[in-house]
């Protein structure tokens, strides 16, 4: 398989730059490198994301299913205080950033670590799972974080999911509604689709 930001290692020279992002009223600074998702500023979709969540009404962690340098989890950390997030990728230079930015931003509800989908994550009862998935890994790697996130979820646990309408929006769709039976379109905007499914 060719490199990718889906890839655990990478062969990509180095070159970290440190800049900052507000979102949702935080002012966070993210250092990021190459061989990592939308290194330049947060990406439309990541920040549509963290724009539509609405914060779920059961207790519980959040999990940010393929955190990349941690723009969507430090931002949930950030906002909801109270809660811890778990931050979980696959590329091991993205997790070692994602540890850094939590640092240098002073956010200590989080834990980050290493795992493919959701194969390294022991405790699965999270009361919200939020994702940007890495279309370019394939529907079927896509849709099999879509089934591990359904068993991660607690009973009424929600998923939110963003995904553009050229990537496979409307089979995600689908494929949402298989597992959860009902799938809410929370906003388009852009070409992005932000999907929500609760666990019932």
């Amino acid at each position: 398989m060719s490199e990718h930001y889906y890839s655990k290692k990478t062969s990509a020279k180095s070159d970290e730059r440190t800049w900052s992002f507000n979102l949702k009223g935080h002012t966070l600074v993210f250092t990021t490198d190459n061989a990592v998702f939308s290194k330049r500023e947060v990406d439309y979709g990541s920040r549509l994301l963290l724009e539509s969540f609405t914060e779920p009404e059961i207790d519980g962690d959040l999990l940010d299913l393929g955190c990349g340098y941690g723009p969507i989890g430090l931002t949930l950390a950030k906002e909801f205080s109270s809660r811890h997030i778990m931050m979980v990728d696959v590329n091991e230079r993205a997790l070692s950033l994602a540890s850094k930015n939590a640092e240098q931003n002073q956010i200590s509800n989080v834990t980050i670590s290493e795992s493919d989908r959701l194969q390294g994550v022991a405790d699965k009862n999270f009361a919200a799972i939020l994702t940007n998935p890495p279309i370019r890994a394939g529907k079927k790697i896509v849709h099999l974080m879509f089934e591990e996130a359904f068993e991660a979820l607690e009973h009424q646990g929600e998923l939110w999911v963003v995904i553009q309408k050229k990537q496979g929006a409307p089979s995600a769709k689908q494929k949402l509604e298989d597992l959860f039976g009902h799938v809410s379109v929370v906003s388009k905007q852009k070409g992005y689709y932000i999907l929500s499914a609760k666990k019932v």
